[in-house]
């Protein structure tokens, strides 16, 4: 089954940031970077079960992309019956857990 991958406001937002913050617009590598990140959150659209469920949510789950001090994580939630997977928020895996989506 194919799902549409949905961002919330704040999801689009914290991409907007994290594209300005790591300087994308003038780095190639970092433009490079931000791509996989895009295309990870779109291969949500194919199996997003495969992600783990977030530890402060049983009910969400999350894509960890990148390595090292450079993790971040795509928190969603799937809706089976729409398949429809909304992807909440994306931060950097050194933030503190969530509080509420």
């Amino acid at each position: 089954m194919t799902y549409r991958v949905e961002l919330t406001r704040r999801a689009r937002r914290n991409l907007h940031r994290l594209f300005q913050q790591i300087d994308a617009a003038e780095s190639g590598h970092a433009r490079a970077w931000f791509n996989t990140l895009e295309a990870a959150i779109l291969s949500l659209e194919e199996k997003p079960g495969r992600c783990p469920a977030t530890p402060e949510d049983k009910k969400l789950r999350h894509l960890l992309h990148g390595h090292g001090r450079n993790i971040y994580r795509v928190i969603f939630r799937i809706d089976e019956r729409q398949a429809v997977v909304t992807v909440l928020q994306v931060r950097h895996g050194a933030r503190r857990p969530l509080e509420g989506p």
